[in-house]
Formats: structure tokens, sequence, C-alpha cells
């Protein structure tokens, strides 16, 4: 299939775009950048849609958006989060509508921040969610790529979990402190964090793509979630250093303001309907995850 993607250069985009390749896709990238770094086996690229040839896509994947953890949530950081993500899905939604030939499917990110604060409860798919800033920018963003469907577009959302993979994404920012021996929990350390492996993550785009019967929300998430003091014995143990100097909640909201919700929300996610549709996660513990990263 010939494949745009969006946020192609990104975290997820370096790992999912040579995994295309080597299935046999062609790939166009959409990208702000004038000379982007392209994903290994990626060759074109466009700045703008109407650089596109007409009815020359048959699959989009959707990965824009700025970091959410990057800055500060000031008022202007959350416009840009905001307009990253919904304004580039309905920019793509227009330009499909335009197409006499439709693209077969958008897949299209979304993320575990649709939940909100979960507590211990189990998070699948049904989950009703609770109110935020995150949720009602995940609403936004879904509402945008859904109108696909009205196109005779079949459409996937993917809402994803805590990225874990070599050379970028959160576990990069962590690195540093656990690898001096001097990371530890984040307040009580309780709360539930839901980790895939950058592999997984790929793969999860890949097959959605590749399977026509499926549609709808899937969570992206490792089978397995942990609680974030699980998931800081498992680095410490991974890296073989100490995780004995911990975090507090308040410091964390002095530090962070907002934003310190991402660390601290607690959402145990289950990926419920990618395990009933038949996908198999290669990395479904966190030990074993770590490992293959901190090896690799």
């Amino acid at each position: 299939m010939r494949i745009l993607i969006t946020g192609g250069t990104g975290f997820i985009g370096k790992t999912l775009c040579p995994l295309l390749v080597s299935q046999g896709h062609e790939l166009v990238l959409w990208t702000r950048q004038l000379n982007p770094s392209l994903p290994e086996g990626v060759t074109e690229y466009v700045n703008q849609l109407s650089e596109l040839e007409p009815n020359s896509v048959e699959a989009i994947i959707n990965l824009a958006g700025a970091g959410i953890a990057d800055k500060r949530w000031s008022t202007e950081r959350k416009n840009l989060l905001i307009s990253s993500r919904v304004k580039t899905t309905e920019q793509l939604v227009a330009w499909i509508e335009a197409q006499t030939v439709k693209p077969e499917v958008l897949v299209s990110s979304s993320a575990v921040g649709f939940y909100g604060e979960q507590g211990n409860n189990a998070v699948t798919e049904q989950t009703q969610p609770a109110t935020g800033f995150t949720h009602d920018l995940c609403v936004a963003w879904e509402a945008a790529a859904l109108a696909a469907e009205k196109l005779g577009v079949r459409v996937c959302l993917v809402r994803t979990g805590v990225v874990l993979g070599k050379g970028g994404g959160s576990l990069a920012k962590m690195l540093p402190a656990f690898r001096l021996g001097a990371g530890g929990r984040l307040g009580s350390g309780q709360h539930w964090f839901p980790w895939v492996h950058l592999t997984d993550m790929a793969k999860i785009y890949a097959w959605l793509v590749k399977n026509k019967q499926v549609s709808g929300v899937f969570n992206a998430s490792a089978p397995n979630p942990v609680t974030n003091a699980e998931f800081t014995k498992a680095l410490g143990k991974a890296l073989n250093r100490p995780t004995i100097f911990p975090m507090p909640e308040a410091v964390l909201k002095v530090l962070f303001g907002e934003m310190a919700e991402l660390l601290l929300v607690s959402a145990k996610m289950l990926p419920q309907r990618l395990i009933e549709e038949g996908f198999e996660f290669s990395y479904s513990e966190i030990d074993q995850a770590l490992a293959a990263i901190i090896n690799a």
C-alpha cells in the first residue's frame, strides 16, 4: 500500500516506518520540516498536502502532535498541544474529502489521557473517562479523526500508553538520574503506569492498517500494566542501580505545575480489544521489556 504518515520523523515514526517498508509498503511523509531527517527506508515527503498526487494514498497513519511533556502547560502551550493534533487531523480529513478515490483507512493517534484519573480500576475501551485537560484534548483529537468515517473511511483510534524504547520518549528522560542511582518512585508510587514497548507500538499501527475487519478505539499498552513503584524497581534492576530517592507529589507539582498530572495520574489500561482481535505482543512483561531496551 501507499501510506501517508504524519509525525513520521518522531520517536514512534522512526521505528514504524522501517517496519512498514519491510512489509512492502510505499511511504510518503507529511512534515513541516523543510529538510527532514527521514526514517530508514523513506525517500519521499511533502510539506503541503496539496503536493500529493490526487487519489494516490491508500492508507493514512496520523502520529502528529507537539510533545505533551516537553514544556509546562501554559495557556499558550495547551493551545499548541490542541492545535498540533486537532488542526492537523482536520486538514487530513479535509484532504480525504477532496479525493475521488478515498484512502481505505485512517489510523490516528490518541492517548491514555482520554481516561483521566481511574485509581485502581481496570481501564478498557469501554471505561467511562474522568474529566480534565488531557481528556478534553483527546476527545477533540478523536472527533476530528472520526469525521473520516462519514466519508466511507475505516477509522482506528490508538489510545497510547507510555512508549518505552531506546533513544527517546519518557525513558530517555528518566535514564540519566537512574543510571546515577538517583532514581525513585513518584509520589506514593501506587498509581498505575500503562506502558508499551516501542517495537509493539510500531507493530500495532502496522497491524491496524493490515486488518481490514477492525475499526474504532484500541488501547495501546502492554497487557500487564505496573504501578509506578513496580516500574521504578524494574528499571533499577535492569540498570543494576538503587532506586531510593522518591520524588514527593508536592515537589512534582511545584516543578511541573499542572503537567504533574501526567506523572501522577493512575490508569490501569488494558489492551482488551487488541487481544480480542488476535494481536500478539512481543513484550508483555516490564522486566522483559526493560532488559531488551537497556541491553540493545
